[in-house]
């Protein structure tokens, strides 16, 4: 049975009318199938006007803003769920029946993949921290050595456009040859389909525990990844990221000296370097993002480019080309004396911690590091940034709704 077979004539109910929501729209209308689109917001579109496009543009398609229409989702054979709604949190599983299929534009995207002939290889990145920089270090490496990547998930635009008519027919459109998908654990949930050539779970850290409630939860959900994928690429020096799939091949990095066939630092004539087993690769003087978890980001990018089979060094050659991603351990030039570093990206607990371990090793003598910090906590756990703001800052400012 086809994806297509096992959709049609299904009562289908699309949740959220954002990027994602009219993505899932756009290809399913494309595939004559028609559904139900659910906003509760009262105009999630820009105007009326908007809103009289798209009803025009999709006939077969019926809009409900300003709240969840429970008895309409409780009829539903297939809910498409964007991953910013949180399904138990806002009441909707409650009505969601129990043999409903409960799926995200990921999901979709997959099943969609693997039913092709020659499907798009995956690769695929989460974490609590660096998924970004990851995968748009492994997008710019791919292209380099002339792959064709495209990013998609959680950076770049909604995944389902690669299969969309009107992206297939535009004469530049090339299908690629890898599709580099960074997964939130929202996007998880409602993922089960993947066949990814390799998944890396980066690392794990107190974050959106107001949604997931506990660790060993938002653990379970990231794990999924590797349940989708050949190989794990996995952090030794964070052990919830180690693959429990059985017999599942695995590559890992981390900060101390590698094994034979993994990634790891080691110092040499006291300079400290990336390795492959007994290679030296490069010195960590010579990489544009600086900083311990940057290193680690690095590594890991190279771990999964060795299990796309890309040319481990031509991908070291090219990594100076990457300056990296905005509001992300940035240099910030200044004629003021004083060495400034954006790290505004860094939301949680587990990103300050990175940041703060990455940076005070490269103090120089006389520095003092002064953090300025603050915003929503989003109901995390402070306590583990004691220690880091008693060993490495010299003093803290706050800000924002969580500064006291």
């Amino acid at each position: 049975m086809t994806w297509l077979t096992a959709f049609k004539d299904k009562k289908i109910v699309v949740l959220g009318a954002g990027m994602t929501g009219l993505s899932c729209l756009r290809f399913l209308h494309e595939q004559g199938l028609s559904l139900v689109v659910n906003d509760s917001r009262e105009m999630p579109f820009n105007n009326a006007e908007q809103l009289s496009s798209h009803q025009q543009r999709y006939p077969d398609c019926t809009f409900y803003f300003g709240q969840w229409q429970h008895t309409i989702i409780a009829s539903a054979d297939i809910v498409i769920t964007s991953p910013g709604i949180d399904l138990d949190g806002e009441g909707i599983s409650d009505h969601i029946a129990q043999n409903c299929q409960v799926i995200g534009d990921i999901e979709l995207f997959c099943l969609v993949n693997n039913s092709l002939d020659k499907p798009m290889k995956m690769l695929a990145v989460t974490g609590s921290n660096g998924k970004s920089t990851v995968v748009s270090l492994l997008h710019y490496l791919g292209n380099k050595l002339n792959h064709h990547c495209v990013l998609a998930g959680n950076i770049g635009e909604p995944i389902l456009n690669l299969l969309t008519e009107n992206r297939s027919t535009e004469s530049n459109f090339k299908i690629p040859d890898f599709v580099i998908v960074e997964l939130s654990s929202f996007q998880l949930e409602a993922l089960f389909s993947m066949q990814a050539i390799a998944a890396t779970v980066l690392n794990l850290s107190d974050d959106h525990l107001d949604r997931h409630k506990t660790m060993s939860h938002y653990q379970k959900i990231k794990q999924k990844i590797y349940k989708q994928a050949t190989m794990a690429v996995i952090n030794r020096d964070d052990t919830a990221t180690i693959s429990n799939v059985f017999n599942q091949k695995t590559m890992s990095f981390g900060t101390n000296k590698p094994e034979q066939g993994q990634f790891g630092l080691a110092v040499i004539n006291q300079q400290q370097t990336i390795m492959f087993g007994e290679q030296a690769l490069v010195l960590t003087e010579k990489l544009a993002l600086v900083g311990i978890h940057n290193y680690m980001n690095y590594m890991a990018s190279l771990a999964m480019g060795v299990c796309a089979g890309w040319s481990l060094p031509d991908m070291v050659d090219n990594f100076n080309g990457f300056s990296g991603l905005v509001h992300r351990c940035q240099r910030v030039f200044s004629d003021d004396k004083i060495q400034w570093v954006n790290d505004s990206k860094a939301t949680n607990v587990g990103a300050t911690l990175a940041a703060l371990d990455g940076l005070s090793p490269s103090l120089k003598d006389g520095q003092k590091l002064i953090l300025i910090a603050g915003g929503d906590g989003k109901g995390s756990d402070f306590t583990p940034l004691t220690t880091a703001f008693k060993n490495n800052v010299y003093q803290l400012i706050t800000l924002g709704k969580d500064s006291a």
